[in-house]
């Protein structure tokens, strides 16, 4: 027979069960909630600095076509189209390690950038840089640490290009 301290220790003891069985699932819980919305603002992240990444490239690809319309410009164009590529290898290399992929791994570029284009003149890649200058100093604003000090240098670079390289 239960005496009556017996039975308040087991009600206690039923009580604590599961009021720690609630934490656990509460914690479990939020836990979940906060990776979920972590993953998903990772992932816009990453379209964003995808979208930066394409731009460096069609840019690198425009200076480069426009040689030929500009052959006096070749060193400026050629400038251009180096420190594109090294802006695009740069957000590959975010993009990689904000996907968990390391430093190493970089992003395929996307169909659009690599597909031949025909050249476009000195007017457009200056137009094209102000524009990408303009897009990377939008997304530094919002971005914090590393993110926004790279695209902070990617605005300024594309801004000096513009404005110095092709006056």
């Amino acid at each position: 027979m239960l005496t009556p301290l017996s039975t308040t220790s087991h009600s206690r003891r039923s009580a604590l069960k599961i009021a720690g069985a609630a934490s656990i699932g509460a914690i479990a819980f939020a836990a979940t909630a906060c990776t979920d919305n972590g993953s998903a603002q990772a992932a816009v992240e990453v379209d964003q600095l995808t979208s930066q990444a394409d731009r460096a490239r069609a840019d690198a690809a425009a200076a480069t076509n426009s040689i030929a319309l500009a052959p006096e410009r070749v060193a400026a164009l050629t400038t251009i189209s180096a420190e594109r590529t090294a802006h695009a290898d740069a957000l590959d290399a975010e993009i990689a390690r904000a996907a968990g992929g390391g430093a190493g791994t970089t992003s395929a570029p996307s169909a659009s950038s690599t597909a031949p284009t025909a050249p476009a003149g000195v007017d457009s890649v200056r137009t094209s840089l102000t524009e990408s200058a303009r897009s990377a100093a939008d997304l530094a604003r919002t971005a914090s640490g590393y993110r926004a000090g790279l695209l902070g240098s990617i605005s300024a670079a594309c801004a000096t290009q513009a404005a110095v390289l092709l006056p």
